[in-house]
């Protein structure tokens, strides 16, 4: 085995005292008196050496070596040759199985070929070959001859023996054409031949694979990897910390103590508004993100109190329904989500429908409207653009793919293959940053605030502070509002001794019914049965 690892090899063994007769052995049979190798190595220009070896049996002899490929040459240090080529005729074998090139040769000549790999280092001026190897089978005769591709391959030193006695080489010479040979005789199990050969720097590309415990793998911790990883620490920061902002900024968009006041006053009389025009759809969906029965529902309302549907109670086979007509057709007012609702409930050529047909399956389809409201939300700019959420995800899968292939190749070739898993993991963030953003946009928390704040404000507002003439508008207009809340009962209750006629007109100009009421007793016995229904035909089943 190579004694040092700084030291170069030019070449993996020669001949018997190559493969055969050299290096510790796993296993081995002795091999009978009489055994003979002949051994012809060269060492080519790519750093190849290329072993033609001859062997022979005598009469019911038989001869085994194997021989591990893998050295250890120092602590947690090991050198690993690779053998291919190899071909065997006569009477032998040669295989290479878990790190052993075995040879087995039977009584007659047996001739093996191989090509040995990572047979050459570089020295300090010098390529050395150093080879320490330990016969294990008596052998009568060795010859063996090798060839480099620099003439000027010198001995530094040769010597065999057992460890403790060894002497000199009897003979091993280097000819003038740079041709080294050894021979050898009467070589006994257990001697030890320790050959150390040289030649110019560069004869051959360093190919050895020297194999360190304590060296930088590729999967190692090395400083471009910190850095790597240091980069991936501060961009997992940045965001987590911009998640954290986004969904504390979300939470308590809707948490505020403060009353928007809902009641307009001008010219002595009194008008509704909604903070930003928000419509009573559009805000349950800023206030939970949600599409529900409810939103579209006071949808219906809303569209009823504007003056586009009519709501008449009837009574179907015993039983209370309610249809809803057309009174204006929809117009450049409505929005488009609006207009899906309205659609929904009366599509062309159709001008009436109670509440108890839209329970029919597929009569009412919410696919549509929910993406519409959503599409609404985001032209708004209170819900964030799924395009542009995509994006994080796209450049995310790129960086996945970058650092997968970053980290295969790095792996092959200069190491730091951690850098590539580093740019992985920035993409796998980027990835699944979207997912846990919220979905409103900074304003849509500043509107649903005031939407929050509008219901606190409702909730003040008394009948007695708006003239007889607007009350019903107001209520009306706001009843909407104070649904998707789930504070309508309160809503009706503060106006229940309501007059609807006090604007000259009887009843309730958008719910048929109440013509001939002074207060809203009924209509506040009854809505709510009426939004129930509503609210069931919306109910996805």
């Amino acid at each position: 085995m190579l004694t040092f690892r700084g030291g170069a090899a030019g070449a993996l063994l020669l001949a018997s005292a190559g493969l055969f007769a050299a290096a510790p052995v796993a296993h081995t049979q002795p091999a009978p008196a009489g055994v003979t190798i002949t051994a012809d190595l060269t060492l080519t220009d790519d750093g190849v050496l290329e072993v033609i070896e001859t062997v022979g049996v005598p009469a019911d002899g038989n001869f085994t070596m194997s021989l591990p490929l893998r050295l250890k040459i120092g602590d947690d240090v090991e050198r690993v040759f690779k053998v291919t080529d190899v071909t065997a005729t006569g009477a032998g074998t040669a295989t290479t199985a878990n790190d052993q090139f075995v040879v087995e040769a039977n009584p007659g000549e047996s001739k093996f070929t191989y090509s040995v790999h990572n047979t050459v280092s570089d020295a300090p001026g010098t390529q050395v070959f150093h080879w320490l190897g330990v016969l294990n089978a008596d052998i009568a005769a060795l010859d063996v001859s090798v060839i480099s591709p620099s003439f000027q391959m010198g001995i530094v030193d040769c010597k065999l023996g057992p460890a403790g006695n060894s002497r000199p080489c009897a003979d091993v010479h280097v000819e003038p054409d740079g041709v080294l040979y050894l021979s050898q005789t009467d070589l006994r199990k257990g001697d030890a031949i320790d050959l150390t050969l040289q030649m110019p720097p560069s004869t051959v590309p360093a190919n050895a694979d020297i194999r360190d415990g304590n060296s930088a793998g590729p999967f190692s911790l090395t400083a471009p990897v910190y850095a790597a990883f240091g980069a991936l620490l501060l961009a997992l920061a940045a965001m987590f910390a911009y998640l954290l902002t986004a969904r504390k900024r979300a939470a308590t968009a809707t948490a505020g103590g403060t009353n928007f006041d809902p009641l307009v006053q001008q010219g002595g009389r009194v008008d509704f508004t909604s903070p930003d025009g928000v419509l009573p759809g559009e805000a349950g969906l800023l206030l939970d993100a949600q599409v529900d029965p409810v939103d579209i529902a006071a949808t219906v309302v809303d569209l009823a109190a504007r003056r586009y549907l009519w709501i008449t109670p009837v009574n179907a086979r015993g039983e209370d329904d309610w249809r809803i007509s057309r009174v204006n057709a929809p117009d450049d007012q409505l929005r488009d989500y609006e207009r899906a609702v309205y659609d929904m409930l009366l599509p062309e050529g159709t001008d009436t429908v109670a509440v108890r047909e839209l329970r029919a399956p597929g009569r009412v389809q919410l696919d549509p409207i929910r993406a519409a409201m959503r599409a609404d939300a985001v032209a708004t700019g209170a819900f964030a653009d799924p395009k542009q959420r995509a994006l994080p995800r796209w450049i995310g899968g790129a960086l996945i793919a970058v650092g997968a292939i970053a980290t295969v190749v790095l792996a092959l070739t200069s190491g730091h293959a951690l850098v590539g898993v580093a740019i992985a993991l920035a993409g796998v963030a980027a990835v699944l940053l979207p997912n846990y953003l919220p979905t409103r946009t900074p304003f849509g928390d500043t509107v649903a605030g005031r939407v929050r704040a509008m219901q606190r404000g409702l909730d003040t507002v008394a009948r007695d502070q708006i003239p007889p003439i607007d009350q019903e508008t107001v209520f009306s207009r706001a009843l909407p509002y104070t649904l998707i809340s789930g504070r309508a009962d309160n809503w009706i209750r503060t106006f229940r001794d309501m007059d609807p006629s006090a604007d000259s007109q009887p009843g309730l100009y958008w719910f048929a019914g109440y013509d001939r009421d002074h207060n809203l007793h009924r209509f506040a016995s009854q809505f709510p049965f009426f939004i129930t229904a509503l609210e069931g035909a919306f109910n996805p089943r």
